[in-house]
């Protein structure tokens, strides 16, 4: 498992960032982009073993997650910051092109990482959306994350402790308070996550969503899809997280066939 080192992280400038990076197998890239809890609260390990096979499967600890380093908030617009370290931790690891397989806020910055550098991205899925800006059923649960994280149970708490060490609650409450201010913009008028850009992905796209997600607002998903009017839906019967759910299988097979049929140019 290699350690990059950056001279500095956009999320946190002005000091080098250590980045851990999970890797398996080998051939065309795929980097998996974890949500907002880190790695260990939704992992990826069934996807990575089954992409491990035919692909480089690389998946970073964002700076203020896991192993790697520490932040004492996330920045207002992390999400394209985060998409801009995802883009130097690739340069980092000699890879030029990879497709992304977001999750969660992962899919946010994927998705960014798709507009920001069309030219690094092969194909894009993204699993658990964010659309909207203004998320109202979702108030209470990042409220919650700020203000008493333990009250989402024994297995959260373990698997970010896990993930995170003594400093998982701090690592919620960023979480937390981060999507507070982008409820708070969305209630004073800024629709998306995207400042609208959502349409400038050209890189073929697989929605993967849970029917049953409560992260996800009336109409969201055919918001997205409208600003992604070529993107596939894979929608199984979940929650927030389908590559953990009991349709993790249907999830997962959904993700592999999709990103078995990409493209991939000489030398990726």
């Amino acid at each position: 498992m290699p350690t990059v080192t950056l001279a500095e992280s956009p999320v946190a400038p002005g000091r080098p960032a250590e980045i851990h990076v999970r890797e398996a197998g080998a051939g065309s890239p795929i980097v998996i982009l974890h949500g907002g809890w880190g790695y260990e609260a939704y992992p990826f390990d069934a996807a990575v073993e089954a992409l491990a096979p035919r692909h480089r499967v690389l998946a970073p600890d964002r700076v203020g997650y896991g192993r790697s380093g520490r932040v004492p908030a996330l920045p207002r617009g992390f999400h394209r910051l985060m998409a801009e370290e995802t883009l130097a931790v690739m340069d980092a690891l000699g890879v030029r092109q990879a497709a992304l397989w977001g999750h969660s806020d992962g899919a946010v910055i994927a998705a960014h990482l798709a507009f920001l550098a069309p030219e690094r991205v092969a194909a894009v899925v993204l699993e658990a959306i964010h659309f909207f800006a203004f998320k109202r059923a979702s108030i209470e649960f990042f409220e919650t994350a700020v203000r008493d994280p333990e009250q989402f149970g024994p297995a959260v708490v373990e698997a970010c402790r896990r993930d995170h060490g003594d400093s998982w609650k701090d690592v919620l409450a960023a979480g937390g308070w981060a999507w507070l201010d982008i409820i708070d913009e969305g209630r004073r008028g800024r629709r998306d996550v995207y400042s609208g850009r959502l349409a400038e992905v050209r890189a073929p796209a697989l929605l993967l969503h849970g029917a049953r997600d409560p992260r996800t607002e009336p109409g969201e998903v055919d918001a997205a899809l409208a600003a992604l009017p070529d993107a596939r839906l894979e929608l199984v019967d979940a929650g927030h997280s389908p590559h953990t759910s009991r349709a993790a299988p249907q999830a997962v097979d959904a993700a592999r066939r999709f990103l078995s049929g990409v493209v991939w140019p000489a030398g990726a």
